[in-house]
C-alpha cells in the first residue's frame, strides 16, 4: 500500500551559495556568542568572590537560598546548604542566618522548614531570620538589602547557582562572598547547570532594569535584633 504524498511540507533549506552558507555560519556563531555573554559576565564579576566554608571571611550574616521541599522537609540540595550554614555558625564564622524562600502558598513554607532544620542542627532560633518572600534570587538579594538592611553577607547555595547569587546580590548593594556547597551530580544537578545558562540572561536583565521584587513591604529589624541577642 502506497502512502499519499504530503504536499506543502518542506524542511529548512540551506543556502545554495558559498556566501550564503558563510553568512549562515556567522549568524549561528553570533547567536552563540550573544547567548554566552551573560554567563561570561557572571564569571567576570564573581571571579574573586567564591570561597569555601574553610576560608570564607568571618561575616555577621549568612544568606541561605531556598531549594525546594520534600514532604515539608528541606530537599537534599537545600539540606546541604543549611548544613554549611550550621557549620559556619558552630565555628563562630557567622552570627546570624537569613533564610530566604518561597511561602506563596499556605501549604508550602520554605523559610519555616529551613528554620526548623537549622535549630535541629545547633543554630538557636533567635539567630535565624526568615524572609518569606524570596521568590527568586533577585527578589532575595534586593529584599536582603532594602528590607533587612544587609550591607555584607556570605551567600550559600550549590555551585551551579552561587555565581548568579553573588552577582545579583553585589548588584543589589550587598557585598557578598559565595560558598558553593558540594552536590551529587544527578539529574537535578545537570538540570540546574543547564538552567543557569538561561537564568544568566534573566540575571543580566534584572541588573540592567532593576525591577522591584514581587513583594517588597516594610523594613524589618529581624537581622539587627538577632545580632543584638545573646548567643
Amino acid at each position: 500500500m502506497r502512502l499519499p504524498k504530503v504536499r506543502g511540507l518542506r524542511g529548512p533549506r540551506l543556502p545554495r551559495t558559498r556566501a550564503g552558507r558563510r553568512r549562515l555560519v556567522q549568524a549561528v556563531m553570533a547567536g552563540c556568542v550573544l547567548a554566552l555573554l551573560p554567563s561570561t559576565w557572571m564569571y567576570v564579576v564573581t571571579g574573586d568572590r567564591l570561597r569555601t566554608t574553610a576560608d570564607v571571611p568571618r561575616t555577621e550574616v549568612a544568606v541561605v537560598f531556598g531549594a525546594g521541599l520534600w514532604d515539608g522537609e528541606p530537599s537534599p540540595y537545600l539540606a546541604h546548604r543549611l548544613d554549611a550554614a550550621a557549620k559556619l555558625y558552630r565555628e563562630n564564622r557567622i552570627e546570624v542566618v537569613l533564610v530566604t524562600g518561597d511561602n506563596s502558598r499556605e501549604d508550602y513554607d520554605e523559610p519555616d522548614a529551613m528554620r526548623a532544620y537549622l535549630t535541629r542542627h545547633g543554630v538557636p532560633d533567635t539567630r535565624i531570620v526568615s524572609d518569606y518572600a524570596g521568590f527568586d534570587t533577585w527578589d532575595s538579594c534586593v529584599r536582603a538589602r532594602k528590607i533587612f538592611g544587609l550591607h555584607k553577607a556570605v551567600l550559600i547555595s550549590q555551585g551551579f547557582h552561587i555565581r548568579r547569587a553573588v552577582a545579583l546580590c553585589q548588584a543589589a548593594g550587598v557585598t557578598s562572598y559565595g560558598i558553593g556547597v558540594d552536590a551529587r551530580h544527578d539529574a537535578t544537578w545537570y538540570y540546574g547547570g543547564t538552567r543557569e545558562i538561561f537564568a544568566a540572561a534573566k540575571a543580566a536583565l534584572d541588573v540592567a532594569v532593576r525591577p522591584d521584587p514581587r513583594f517588597l513591604g516594610p523594613k524589618e529589624t529581624g537581622v539587627r535584633d538577632a545580632l543584638a541577642s545573646d548567643r
